[in-house]
């Protein structure tokens, strides 16, 4: 597999060389032609020829591996010297031939074993699969296991019993089993029923992990709790926690806890108000679980063999029946699996993919009985990994880069495709753009069961993923094992700088980490002595920020992330940012006057896809000309800082930015002819206006023709709040999301600017975006609109409307509305499922239950309608 990403790796790096228009350095031709052929001829050999697993494959792998990173570290250093104006410290010209001499003899080798394959193929089975990346497969929550037939009713009513008694004090409701098990599961399904939602005035959710502290499960209790982030102390959101939860039945669910001490920090923030609130509280440790609650502890059992082979069947065929020629084998695979759901998860999702029928079947029962012997927990982990082996190659590589992120880490779905595409593990496709591919690999590994959704959008698609535990404990091992990646942690720190200048990818894992146990001096000479390191992420602690050497350079670093929010080794490197010319991934956060001083280098960074810039300061606005000088960029997002992209100039390097999808966080932006030209592309935009500026072409907003995302914010305080009403008169019939704030609008002119736009699924006004005591809907309009939200519109009084009006509502969300009665007409919208309000008047909460009332009078009772007081 590592040879495989390899080959992706650097043949990335040749397409950008070759499609740049300036690039920094030229290949001879005739080399370009020799690499490229190489490249291709070891790509389908991986991706049509099966491995063995033999020594001889890992050696001509580690060889292919070997001759790929070669060239592109001639390549890159060459490219570093170039831009820095240094004397080339390499023999480019010289170095490619030895490296194409290498590939040459590789394969000729390579071949000689196909011809040894076709001559043994009539004897043997050789595991069939298809490397070609399949369609996407719909909903991102495709290929999830059914709960009903993982558990009986027995086991769900028990539960349901213990959360909803008629014991009025608080009480701990541990669920205990080992890891694959479903303990997660079973407690997220009785979680989002109905009547729970019914019986509880408060639900939150937290996963404990083996790494946590006070702070954050009380921060994200909070959250949960409250929808809102503030910087508050952990004392004081233990106080705010408690009065929140003061008087009200609440339950709270304490997910994959490993030390009774992460409850005992938090136990005395829950109120016991005699209600019935309940805790439940999931964990593989039964010594635990009993300290917890000495009555009330739900072991979960493995599954029998009816159990399992409902489930195997569920999986791979669905509804259907399974074929007659299949159930006897099936069946043993299902016993092998010993009653696991996770194991019978994961293998029912490779044999659903597969393609060999019953000789895959048979391939894969071997391989179970192979493991027969084993201890339950090391053989469910040898089952997975079975399931990873299996894997077609493209997805290899993308599989094993989840083992990057900590355990039980909530991983975005937008992050996680940045960061594939920037490390160049996804395989090109004429068809597709390379977000687009990797959200294809993504559905491939939900829909196989490696990869859980653990949000959705409101439009059904993955935001939020996750792996579970023993799945990244595979990816851990591969990767490892093949040198595709280096965790640092704290058990393995010491011995690490064995090999580590050899490294293309290294993690620095915060583990359990408390100040000092990582010394700075360690983690910088562990990063600097990682001299071909492509990739560095690390998740460490703020104080990893402090006084950071302005010397750290790695002139051949590719991506850079810090999965802390806003944290960034390059905090006080200033300028030595620059000498990383080939960053294609780069997240910083650095000072307001350091961001306005650098921000004309910018374009040094010729090869940069993904650019976040994070600053603190809020007052002067930096003009950031550079981005037009950067034809590779993909994503440029600015947080916390106001950037202003004024309009290219004639003449000079100044290019189409043909890949530019998103450009978030500018101020002011202009939409001249010269600018709608030079981002032709653009899907997901962010802008705030802050001036009344004659020439800002607003009226040319509508020709963006892919422009899927806009956010738009204005504030004009005390100017013309006429203003935006006046230019915004067209809007792209390629929206699928937009989000308006300040912007004045009557709500006439959102029924005829926004309510025809076809496309439309997410329409959420803030503060002002629309004025006026009267919204008049009519017939026709909003005909795709599944999610509409309403906030701080203050004028709005009523609402006419009735339930033909908006045809495919799915989600209605009011927040602080004071005068708005809620036409309940909205409840027969045949299609709603829920209503939430939110700090909203009397009038307003009173008509939503109004509603809900009429509903369950009707029959309706799957209408969910939340309301949060003020």
């Amino acid at each position: 597999m590592a040879s495989y990403a390899a080959l992706l790796s650097l043949y990335h790096t040749l397409n950008h060389i070759n499609k740049h228009p300036s690039p920094p350095i030229s290949l001879d031709p005739e080399q370009l032609q020799s690499l490229t052929q190489n490249l291709t001829f070891f790509q389908d050999f991986l991706e049509r020829h099966s491995c063995s697993g033999e020594d001889d494959d890992d050696v001509l792998e580690s060889r292919i591996a070997g001759a790929a990173y070669a060239a592109e570290d001639l390549i890159e250093t060459h490219i570093v010297d170039q831009i820095h104006h240094a004397r080339s410290t390499v023999d480019l010209y010289g170095g490619l031939e030895t490296v194409i001499q290498d590939m040459d003899l590789i394969k000729r080798e390579v071949m000689e074993i196909i011809q040894e394959e076709m001559k043994g193929s009539q004897h043997s089975y050789v595991q069939p699969y298809s490397s070609v990346p399949t369609a996407s497969v719909g909903p991102a929550s495709a290929g999830q296991s059914s709960t009903t037939a993982v558990f009986d009713d027995v086991l769900i009513n028990k539960v349901l019993d213990k959360l909803t008694g008629q014991q009025r004090g608080l009480q701990i409701i541990p669920i205990v089993g080992m890891g694959g098990i479903g303990k997660t599961t079973l407690a997220r399904y009785v979680y989002t029923k109905p009547l729970i939602h019914r019986h509880f005035d408060i639900r939150a959710w937290v996963t404990i992990s083996q790494e946590y502290s006070r702070g954050s499960i009380l921060q994200l209790l909070f959250q949960e709790i409250n929808g809102s982030n503030h910087d508050l102390s952990e004392d004081e959101l233990g106080v705010k926690l408690y009065q929140h939860l003061c008087s009200r039945r609440f339950l709270i669910v304490m997910d994959d806890m490993w030390s009774i001490d992460a409850y005992d920090k938090v136990k005395s923030f829950f109120p016991n108000n005699n209600n019935g609130s309940r805790i439940m509280i999931t964990t593989r440790l039964s010594n635990l679980a009993f300290k917890l609650s000495d009555s009330h502890v739900l072991q979960m059992q493995f599954l029998d063999m009816d159990k399992s082979w409902d489930l195997l069947c569920e999986i791979v065929f669905g509804k259907l029946d399974c074929p007659s020629e299949l159930e006897k084998i099936g069946k043993e695979i299902a016993r092998n699996c010993r009653g696991l759901p996770l194991s019978i998860t994961v293998i029912g999702g490779l044999l659903k993919k597969s393609k060999g029928g019953r000789a895959h079947w048979e391939y894969t029962l071997q391989n179970l009985n192979s493991l027969i012997n084993l201890e339950d927990g090391e053989y469910c982990l040898q089952i997975l990994r079975t399931s990873y082996k299996e894997l077609p190659i493209h997805l290899k590589p993308c599989f094993l880069y989840m083992g990057v992120f900590p355990e039980d880490m909530e991983i975005k779905v937008s992050h996680l495709i940045k960061l594939w595409v920037s490390e160049g593990i996804l395989k090109p496709n004429d068809e597709k753009s390379l977000e687009e591919v990797a959200k294809v690999y993504l559905n491939e590994l939900i829909d196989r069961n490696l990869i859980l959704v653990a949000k959705v959008s409101w439009t059904g698609e993955a935001n939020i993923c996750k792996i579970h535990d023993l799945l990244r404990d595979v990816c851990l091992r591969e990767a490892q094992n093949q040198k595709f990646l280096c965790i640092v942690r704290q058990q393995n720190h010491q011995n690490i700088l064995q090999g580590i200048n050899m490294q293309r990818r290294i993690c620095i894992d915060r583990g359990n980490t408390n100040e000092g146990e990582y010394s700075q001096e360690f983690l910088h000479h562990v990063v600097e002595s990682a001299s071909l390191t492509r990739s560095l992420l690390h998740f460490m602690p703020d104080y990893w920020n402090r006084d950071t050497p302005s010397t750290l350079r790695l002139g051949l670093l590719r991506v850079y992330s810090s999965l802390n929010k806003y944290k960034s080794v390059f905090a006080n490197s200033d300028d030595a940012i620059f000498e990383h010319a080939n960053l294609r991934y780069l997240s910083l956060s650095l000072g307001l006057d350091t961001v306005s001083r650098l921000s004309s280098l910018f374009s040094l960074l010729w090869n940069v896809e993904t650019l976040v810039v994070v600053s603190l300061g809020l007052s002067t606005p930096i003009i950031a000309l550079e981005i037009w000088k950067m034809p590779l960029l993909r994503h440029v997002m600015f947080r916390l800082c106001k950037f202003v992209v004024s309009d290219p100039p004639d003449g000079g390097h100044y290019f189409v930015l043909e890949n530019l999808q998103t450009l978030s966080g500018i101020l002011n932006f202009k939409f001249s002819e010269d600018v709608i030209k030079r981002v032709p592309n653009i899907k997901k935009l962010k802008v705030a206006y802050e001036k009344e500026l004659p020439d800002l072409c607003l009226n040319n907003l509508g020709r963006l023709q892919k422009l899927e995302y806009l956010h738009l914010s204005a504030f004009f305080y005390g100017g013309d709040k006429e203003f935006m009403r006046r230019n915004l008169v067209s809007f792209p019939h390629s929206l699928k999301k937009l989000i308006l704030c300040g912007t004045n609008l009557s709500w006439e002119d959102l029924t005829i600017r926004i309510g025809s736009l076809p496309l439309l699924q997410v329409l959420k006004l803030e503060r002002n975006s629309c004025v006026g005591p009267k919204w008049e809907t009519v017939e026709g309009k909003f005909f795709n609109l599944r999610v509409l939200s309403i906030s701080y519109c203050f004028d709005l009084e009523s609402w006419d409307m009735d339930n033909t009006h908006f045809p495919r509502l799915e989600h209605l969300r009011l927040t602080c509305l004071t005068k708005l009665e809620i036409p309940s007409s909205i409840g027969d919208i045949p299609t709603l499922k829920s209503i939430q309000v939110k700090y909203c008047s009397k009038s307003v909460n009173d008509s939503a239950k109004r509603i809900k009332e009429e509903q369950e009078e009707n029959g309706n009772e799957d209408l969910q309608v939340m309301i949060v007081f003020i």
